[in-house]
């Protein structure tokens, strides 16, 4: 059933021209950055040739893609899930959809799985595009795969967040907005920490994906980007089981 639900959750969405819209909008600056960090790459090859250990395509290319993409994604994200829970609400579908023989869970799951769907297009048409680089180098596969995994298990945090918050409002643009300022609070977390310790950066998110686009893939942030997903998807099915129990 979760797969279903997932299914007509992308249906709905690729019938709506925001999704392609974004979908579009979001490549095309994605490709506009990477052509500009690969122009400036090429006019620092001179200079580069004459280091021992020069850095490659993967860190000057990729990672300042990903890290631009995490930014992009953080605006762009609550324009998809504010309507997931919030706008069914307000068209008095949610009701129906709550009444009918699924679980909860699946049905959150369900929503939450049709979004990962979504934004894991958005990361291997990236990740595609990161590939034509080897015709001209060589690429370090190593720190492209935990780039990718961290801006993935980023995502998968906003979606699950946002998930959340469009549970608890019947308007879609109160849920986006609601959205937007709690992962802008997590950046201004983020850039008011300078480095890796003390306990803002143990509540940074973003300084998790740092670790993760630097290479660096340790088992406590893998640990808190699934126990933040965790977190909030409890946080939405029991706020939705609540309004199912008292109608």
């Amino acid at each position: 059933m979760i797969l279903v639900i997932a299914r007509k959750e992308l249906y709905m969405m690729f019938c709506s021209p925001l999704a392609w819209m974004l979908f579009a909008s979001i490549q095309l600056l994605f490709a506009w950055f990477f052509l500009g960090r690969l122009d400036a790459f090429l006019q620092l090859q001179p200079q580069l040739i004459q280091i021992a250990n020069p850095p490659g395509f993967t860190e000057i290319i990729v990672t300042p893609v990903f890290a631009l993409a995490a930014i992009v994604l953080l605006l762009m994200t609550p324009l998809l899930t504010m309507r997931q829970f919030a706008e069914e609400r307000k068209n008095h579908t949610l009701t129906l959809l709550l009444s009918a023989p699924v679980s909860i869970t699946e049905i959150v799951l369900g929503k939450f799985l049709g979004l990962i769907v979504f934004f894991l297009g958005v990361i291997l048409l990236m990740v595609a595009m990161f590939l034509t680089l080897l015709v001209g180098g060589t690429l370090d596969y190593g720190l492209l795969i935990s780039g990718g995994l961290g801006l993935f298990l980023l995502i998968c945090c906003f979606i699950a967040l946002g998930l959340y918050i469009s549970s608890l409002t019947t308007q879609p643009v109160i849920a986006a907005i609601g959205m937007l300022g709690v992962l802008l609070g997590f950046w201004v977390v983020d850039l008011v920490s300078s480095d890796y310790q003390g306990w803002i950066y143990l509540v940074s998110i973003f300084k998790q994906f740092e670790l993760f686009n630097n290479g660096l893939m340790d088992t406590f942030s893998l640990a808190y980007f699934l126990l933040f997903i965790l977190f909030f998807l409890v946080l939405t099915i029991r706020r939705l089981d609540g309004e199912r129990l008292h109608g």
